[in-house]
């Protein structure tokens, strides 16, 4: 070996060797000859598990969840041109909920690069458009540059706002050699100090009240230890779906995530103040910003421009959460006089909220109470969008930390599948459970040979109704009962479950539910289909078209 070659490796090695250091043990993909060498080289490291998904989109939404569950990184690497483009609606959901993810895509030969020469997999500006759906997107241009390039791409990643950031790598320069050297670790992202003397007039503010509340978000997740210290100050909670467990759920100082409810909304009209943190205040949740909250409203947000964009706030810091909630603690210790009938009047609007879904989506609020027997307070829960998760899923089964609940942020059906595979491998020592209606349960059915291949263990709950249920009931409330392309011809899901390997159970009924799930959670099977027959167990007492997003 010549001198020249000592202590030098290939741009994949370095990039290997570089995820380790961040503490990655897990990565997301679907091998290409557009990302051999990247992929061949993180085989031969042999130190990150690999799981390979059968398509794009699933690859990221599998290292999104993976991030969510497991607060650290995550890894997904795609294809050139189609490849890159099929993981867009999964890094828009990446954004939307705000997922540190690094998204490694290949790219054709730099010498053909931009030249319009029909490389094969070349595609128009792919750059610009992964830039329009991540939150910054970087081409590496050189071997020499390409180390620098994927350290700055996962900085901007875990810098609040959180978010995915794409990097695309020309084919020619993932194999090329450059200098080795000690890989750095993860970078270090200093948190926004809050303003001393705008944190003083909040604590001024608050101070004063008699029943203030809590809401917080998704950029609070971190902050739970800050945020308990508030509660026993005398604060109420309410959570929005991204804060879910922030506080755990049967904690009685907590509407849970009851947040929209008129039995809250009444509560809301009795506070005095209303704390705000790291919430965008989103139209579902707040009934297109309709939703009357306390009239003094404070927030508190990484980001700048959140000040006044959702509805108009008396204060307004701009910090991470968690210093913030922790020096606004110090500030208020023995100064809160809160009204002694706060907490007892919150559990009854909770009640009040929790009885009024109870009456509207029976009898499958019983498969709630069933699979909260079951699960005891150790579990992965991953929703997809369906109506189940919209009533029960997302509001009746109880979290106990932000860890345990991933769903689909932006509203897209479809996701669940994949993000349940990313929850399952990131946190492989729990069972993960995942509920999805039969419509969004088709689209990705690919990614069925992947949780059966890896072994997952997923318990996968499908609610069958032959269709779209929720645009079924959109049609009849708004379209005068015409029901257009709602019903779809599915798989026959047991045939299906032992096509690839996996169990399956039918529910037709109700009765012994929890038997029927404690031996789903129980089998050593590489995965388990829950199908459950909603033609025969029979409709919701009341139709469920969404979440109300205005008045009228």
């Amino acid at each position: 070996m010549s001198a020249s070659t000592v202590n030098r490796h290939t741009v994949g090695d370095a990039l290997a060797q570089y995820l380790h250091a961040l503490g990655v043990r897990q990565a997301y993909g679907v091998l290409s000859i557009h990302n051999m060498p990247l992929l061949d080289a993180l085989g031969r490291d042999g130190r990150i598990r690999y799981i390979g998904a059968r398509g794009e989109a699933g690859a990221v939404g599998m290292a999104d969840a993976c991030a969510r569950v497991t607060g650290g990184l995550g890894v997904a690497f795609t294809s050139t041109g189609t490849g890159a483009g099929n993981a867009a609606g999964a890094l828009v959901e990446a954004w939307t909920a705000g997922t540190p993810l690094l998204h490694v895509t290949g790219q054709v030969a730099l010498p053909y690069l931009e030249r319009g020469r029909s490389y094969v997999h070349e595609a128009k500006d792919q750059l610009g458009m992964l830039q329009s759906v991540s939150k910054a997107a970087l081409r590496v241009w050189s071997a020499e540059t390409a180390m620098a390039t994927f350290q700055e791409a996962v900085r901007l990643a875990l810098t609040p706002p959180c978010g995915p950031v794409s990097v695309e790598i020309p084919i020619d320069l993932q194999g090329a050699l450059v200098n080795a050297g000690n890989p750095p670790g993860r970078p270090r992202i200093v948190p926004l100090e809050p303003d001393r003397e705008a944190l003083r007039d909040l604590a001024d503010t608050l101070a004063s009240a008699r029943r203030p509340v809590l809401w917080v978000g998704g950029g609070a997740r971190h902050a739970g230890a800050e945020i308990a210290r508030l509660l026993d100050l005398g604060f109420v909670a309410v959570t929005t779906l991204q804060g879910k467990g922030t506080v755990p759920e049967d904690d009685p100082r907590t509407l849970g995530a009851f947040n929209g409810q008129p039995a809250i909304e009444a509560f809301y009209e009795t506070c005095d103040a209303m704390l705000v943190v790291g919430s965008r205040l989103r139209v579902p949740e707040t009934l297109t910003h309709t939703l009357k909250l306390p009239r003094t409203l404070l927030q508190v947000d990484s980001d700048a421009l959140a000040d006044q964009r959702a509805y108009p706030t008396a204060r307004f810091v701009q910090a991470d959460a968690k210093l913030t909630l922790a020096r606004l603690a110090d500030l208020l210790q023995g100064r809160m006089r809160i009204d002694p009938a706060l907490r007892d009047d919150a559990a009854r609007a909770r009640r009040q909220a929790e009885g009024a879904m109870r009456g509207a989506i029976a009898p499958y609020d019983r498969i709630a109470d069933a699979l909260q027997a079951v699960c005891g307070r150790d579990f992965g829960w991953v929703r997809d969008v369906t109506i189940s998760n919209s009533t029960w899923g997302n509001r009746l089964f109880e979290v106990f930390e932000p860890g345990q609940g991933v769903h689909a942020v932006g509203g897209g059906i479809g996701q669940g599948l994949a993000m349940a595979i990313g929850a399952a491998t990131g946190r492989p020592e729990r069972k993960t459970w995942l509920l999805a209606g039969d419509g969004g349960f088709m689209l990705n059915l690919g990614e069925l040979a992947t949780a059966v291949q890896e072994r997952t263990g997923i318990v996968m709950l499908v609610m069958n109704d032959g269709g779209y249920g929720i645009l079924r009931n959109l049609q009849d409330a708004d379209y005068g009962g015409r029901r257009y392309y709602c019903d779809l011809h599915g798989f026959e899901l047991g045939a299906l479950a032992g096509s690839v390997g996996m169990d399956h159970i039918a529910v037709r009924s109700l009765d012994r539910l929890e038997d029927v799930l404690r031996d789903a959670a129980g089998r050593d099977a590489p995965a388990v289909l829950v199908e459950f027959d909603m033609r025969a167990i029979g409709p919701f007492a009341k139709p469920f078209s969404g979440p109300p997003l205005a008045r009228g």
